[in-house]
């Protein structure tokens, strides 16, 4: 196994075990993973990441690199969504300090950092697998006319 499919292939099962880690801790009572946030969006993000490891143990360089940028995206997307879900959540309250108050104890936790790192490894490592030089064409000998 090449360097940079290690890397992906690690990158992978990071983003894996990311999604079990604890993502926010609302109101200091519970930890939250994203399958407590959001179910469906969370086994689509494990469903990318096992396809990703698939295209590493068969050596598929562009299914690599395409779960990888998939995974970059999901997660980006997953971030910028959880930011409007807390910050819409309380929204129902008439005091606006109160509001943020409540705003304010949601916690975002240590289970960020592998759900950044594990998609940014799995990209680098596809991105890194190109071919240094291309193989010389042996072009087939010219039949010399006969005099």
């Amino acid at each position: 196994m090449k360097l940079t499919s290690f890397v992906s292939f690690a990158g992978f099962v990071m983003l894996i075990a990311a999604t079990f880690c604890p993502l926010f801790r609302p109101l200091h009572i519970v930890n939250w993973d994203m399958y407590k946030a959001n179910m469906p969006y969370g086994i689509v993000v494990l469903l990318i990441a096992v396809v990703g490891i698939v295209g590493v143990v068969l050596m598929q360089r562009k299914l690599v690199r395409l779960t990888a940028w998939l995974s970059v995206i999901l997660i980006a997307l997953f971030y910028v969504l959880s930011l409007l879900k807390i910050h819409y959540a309380f929204t129902f309250i008439p005091f606006h300090s109160f509001e943020k108050f409540m705003e304010r104890q949601i916690k975002f936790k240590w289970g960020w950092w592998l759900l950044c790192i594990g998609p940014a490894l799995a990209l680098i490592g596809s991105l890194g697998d190109k071919p240094k030089y291309k193989a010389p064409v042996e072009k087939p000998l010219e039949q010399k006319d006969a005099v």
